[in-house]
């Protein structure tokens, strides 16, 4: 639990640092009522104009990264031991008849349900609060400083930059800056740790962690240093956005094993006792109406990158 608190706690840090970062840029803004800025949270119909499709699933994907998911259902491993040391349900794995393998460690009902709520409390704040608040003051920051801006419309990461020095102030392309380093510090830890839970358990690659932990980095950040040598600023940009939409793609294939399975009580009954009439459980799925929104939600995902592959397709998407 020691390693997962620093983990936690490092990229917490991280995230407040981009918080503190975006609201410094907010509070330069001048000449920019509060009523415009809700205006902007209403359906328009530049969503569902070619870029505005495009941007919008970049930051679908790069909000609900899949590899995440994996992320989250390892490291709530440690919390569930923990749980289950600390209130004394803890038992230690035993070998199997033929010596060889280990039974594996079954949480108790109690850990589990503990960790649940836990995890929904943690998952509702990071999304519905940080998450939203930096994304929405990333487009609050560019559309009240960049609208109309000469060059505006077609700036890369680095124009941004030069651009929100000259129009706010010099500072705040700094700032700017240091807030996508954070994120992507972030966010490259997250990809890092995710790659790792994969290759312990689907692959079963069996290495020392320094090594795991390099390879997988590698695996991450090797794309970006070969596409910045070989087509310089305007393709890092266009590989940045490019690669947040393909994990908007990514998402419905992702998900839509996790809805299933966690909707049916074949998979997600936790067994309590043995009797006479079998295994004995209590049944944790879905209830119907989380299994409706989360049905909807994937259907709407699908609409839009479908949307977004055929505008593709037809060229209308830069």
């Amino acid at each position: 639990m020691r390693g997962l608190r620093l983990f936690e706690f490092f990229v917490a840090l991280l995230v407040i640092g981009v918080v503190i970062c975006f609201c410094f840029q907010l509070s330069l803004i001048r000449n920019t009522s509060v009523g415009k800025v809700f205006q902007g949270y209403l359906p328009s119909q530049a969503l569902v104009q070619g870029q505005g499709l495009y941007q919008a699933c970049g930051i679908l994907g790069a909000t609900v990264m899949p590899h995440s998911l994996y992320l989250g259902s390892g490291i709530i491993q440690a919390r569930l031991k923990d749980f289950d040391k600390l209130n004394n349900n803890f038992v230690e794995p035993e070998e199997s008849e033929d010596g060889e393998e280990e039974v594996k460690y079954r949480p108790s009902l109690s850990a589990i349900r503990s960790c649940l709520s836990y995890s929904i409390a943690e998952q509702s704040i990071s999304l519905f609060t940080f998450a939203l608040f930096v994304n929405s003051a990333i487009l609050i920051t560019a559309g009240a400083s960049l609208y109309g801006v000469s060059g505006a419309d077609e700036a890369d990461l680095f124009g941004i930059h030069d651009l929100l020095s000259r129009t706010m102030a010099p500072v705040a392309g700094t700032i700017y800056a240091l807030a996508l380093l954070l994120s992507g510090v972030s966010a490259g830890i997250v990809c890092t740790i995710a790659g790792q839970m994969v290759s312990e358990g689907q692959l079963s690659l069996k290495m020392k962690p320094w090594v795991r932990r390099l390879f997988t980095r590698s695996i991450s950040v090797t794309p970006s240093i070969i596409i910045a040598g070989a087509v310089g600023r305007e393709g890092l940009n266009a590989a940045l956005n490019g690669s947040q939409v393909a994990l908007s793609v990514i998402l419905p294939f992702v998900t839509a094993p996790l809805i299933y399975l966690t909707c049916r009580n074949k998979y997600m009954t936790v067994a309590t006792r043995e009797g006479d009439g079998g295994v004995e459980g209590v049944k944790m799925a879905n209830n119907w109406l989380t299994a409706t929104i989360a049905v909807l939600l994937w259907l709407l995902i699908c609409v839009m990158n479908v949307a977004l592959l055929v505008l593709v397709g037809l060229g209308e998407v830069d």
